[in-house]
């Protein structure tokens, strides 16, 4: 897996997914002596350009800056420049210069909750439904708002490890963007403040606002994603205030959650349920093993 970014070139924008395949029936742009070996980048969802784009190379290797003629092929067969924004025959295209570079991977990793995070933990108390010994801190990988990997912590019931893993691996590979994911202790265990922060959490031993009922959350076994771009609503109440801007459904922006996107389908895939899909409230954020 590599990553390709253009040079001077603000059409286009890395990382993207890439195969390499030899081919004999590319237009030729490289000369006729150098080897043919064609770079197919696949376009995250929701970016300008989609369908792939086709590279011919004499060879690539991490680290190396090539240049190139890069075409998009659409489904009528025609080729579309990417450089210049024309369409034209690809043998006399003009050339630009792509960098070649290792492709984050995701990687995720679990523990028992260290004595450290214990010993700071506002979130667990005597008296919660599940037990210290029953969670599990799992660190993992995921893309911020600002295009780059970071490393978050979760603290998940242990039998929800496998499907919430499994849920972060599809995010990363759609390079969702999460604000930040931090246990909910960073903020005193205090659900307000956390959502006020964007803050991504799973954890937190406390009842459903209003009842004497356990939250799911409670359980290890719910999780809220981007609370500001995904609030609370009911009726005129949004919460986090901040989430108020993204209480129309109908905007779209990053890291916003919608009915049948590529998250709900995720989430639905380990068997979650997504809490937008309630009739009321409306809890764009929230995903739970139970449906609750």
């Amino acid at each position: 897996m590599v990553a390709v970014s253009f040079v001077g070139n603000p059409r286009v924008s890395g990382p993207f997914r890439l195969d390499l395949v030899r081919t004999r029936d590319e237009p030729r742009i490289a000369g006729p002596d150098d080897p043919r070996l064609t770079l197919v980048a696949s376009f995250p969802e929701g970016r300008v350009i989609p369908s792939r784009i086709r590279f011919v190379l004499p060879r690539l290797s991490v680290g190396g800056a090539y240049t190139v003629a890069a075409w998009l092929r659409v489904p009528d067969g025609n080729w579309f420049n990417v450089a210049q924004g024309l369409w034209r025959d690809p043998s006399i295209g003009p050339r630009i210069t792509l960098r070649v570079t290792a492709a984050p991977v995701f990687r995720a990793s679990t523990s028992v909750v260290p004595a450290s995070l214990r010993a700071h933990m506002p979130s667990w108390h005597p008296g919660c439904p599940v037990g210290v010994r029953d969670l599990r801190l799992l660190t993992l990988a995921h893309w911020s708002f600002d295009g780059r990997v970071r490393e978050g912590r979760l603290v998940v019931h242990r039998d929800a490890v496998a499907a919430i893993t499994r849920v972060f691996r599809t995010l990363f590979a759609l390079q969702f963007p999460i604000r930040r994911i931090e246990p909910v202790d960073r903020y005193g265990a205090n659900d307000d403040r956390s959502m006020a922060a964007d803050n991504t959490s799973v954890f937190n031993c406390r009842p459903v606002e209003g009842t004497s009922r356990w939250s799911e959350h409670a359980y290890g076994r719910a999780i809220d994603i981007n609370p500001v771009e995904n609030p609370f609503v009911s009726g005129t109440h949004v919460s986090p205030p901040r989430g108020r801007a993204y209480a129309d459904r109908a905007r779209r922006a990053p890291g916003m959650i919608h009915a049948g996107d590529a998250v709900v389908r995720a989430f639905a895939a380990v068997g979650w349920r997504w809490g937008g899909n309630w009739n009321s409230p409306k809890d764009y954020q929230h995903f739970s093993a139970s449906g609750r």
